[in-house]
């Protein structure tokens, strides 16, 4: 562990932490005895705006840390499909401030939270890091754009950056709107659930304090400097099997409807896996959580009604 007995106490600078995977990671990293700063737009001890550069290069310059895992980023697709020119700014301007950030404050690591999407509909899975780049829309090219950045800042200033492209994470604080909070909610109700384009989508869901595992991980290992790294859960799971899970976990008696595919553009199933073998062979990395005791974890966290 970072620190270790009687070694210096780890802090780590998290933006994007009000988010359901910045919520999970300060949980996690302060329940294995790391401090953290949490910064974001609202909720958080320090709040503002990462395009401020007055906000970024005096306010957080101000405060004592070692890291930075930059998590904030505009992630709803429809909103960067419609104001693209924001997501470019957000997404991509914002990582540069918080590069230059790493840089002026020479930090032991900068972690960027990539995305699965860069690979866009891979034509092979597991989708492997040498995988190569198919993205689609404005939020997947600000993510592509800014892993250059990212590398950029490894390459010529010497900032030890590392990345992680996640695929479905899931857990406590997530959007009432996402597959897995819709499905507990809906069994737990014992409603009916509808699966579009009969369930056949697949990808690989985690519980996000296994991302948060990972990214302590990170921090700890010099082998994971300028490196990046696709993560995902332990299995493929397609929503079909996500949603019968779900509702064998729940003892729900909700009927499963598999429906028709939404538009022409749904009728191929979106299958998208990564192999994770790299977070296991360069970091020693093993989840904490199964797939079925994170869905465990996240019904009793809605059942608590937080």
């Amino acid at each position: 562990m970072v620190g270790g007995v009687g070694g210096p106490k780890l802090k780590v600078l998290v933006t994007g932490a009000s988010g359901m995977v910045g919520r999970n990671l300060v949980d996690y990293f302060r329940d294995n005895g790391v401090d953290v700063i949490p910064t974001d737009l609202s909720g958080c001890e320090v709040n503002g705006n990462l395009l401020d550069t007055d906000f970024v290069f005096s306010r957080l310059s101000s405060l004592e840390f070692d890291a930075i895992i930059h998590l904030a980023a505009m992630t709803e697709i429809k909103k960067t499909v419609e104001n693209p020119k924001l997501c470019f700014e957000i997404n991509c301007l914002g990582t540069l401030n918080m590069l230059e950030l790493a840089s002026r404050k020479n930090v032991s690591r900068f972690l960027y939270s990539s995305s699965a999407n860069v690979f866009g509909a891979p034509k092979s899975n597991p989708v492997t890091e040498e995988s190569p780049f198919a993205p689609r829309v404005p939020y997947d090219y600000s993510k592509v754009a800014s892993e250059s950045f990212v590398m950029s800042f490894y390459k010529t200033k010497g900032v030890p950056v590392s990345i992680t492209r996640s695929w479905l994470l899931f857990g406590a604080y997530d959007q009432p709107s996402r597959a897995m909070l819709r499905f507990i909610r809906g069994c737990l109700n014992n409603e009916p659930l509808t699966l579009f384009n009969q369930g056949r989508d697949t990808t690989s869901p985690t519980h996000a304090a296994n991302f948060a595992r990972l990214a302590l991980t990170i921090l700890e290992k010099k082998e994971a400097v300028g490196q990046a790294f696709n993560f995902g859960g332990e299995r493929a799971v397609s929503v079909s099997e996500m949603a019968q899970l779900v509702k064998e976990l729940t003892g729900s008696r909700s009927e499963l409807i598999l429906a028709p595919p939404r538009t022409e553009l749904e009728k191929e199933p979106q299958i998208s896996y990564p192999s994770i073998e790299k977070v296991r062979s360069v970091l020693g990395y093993r989840h904490e959580l199964s797939l079925e005791e994170g869905i465990q974890r996240t019904i009793a966290w809605v059942k608590s009604g937080k």
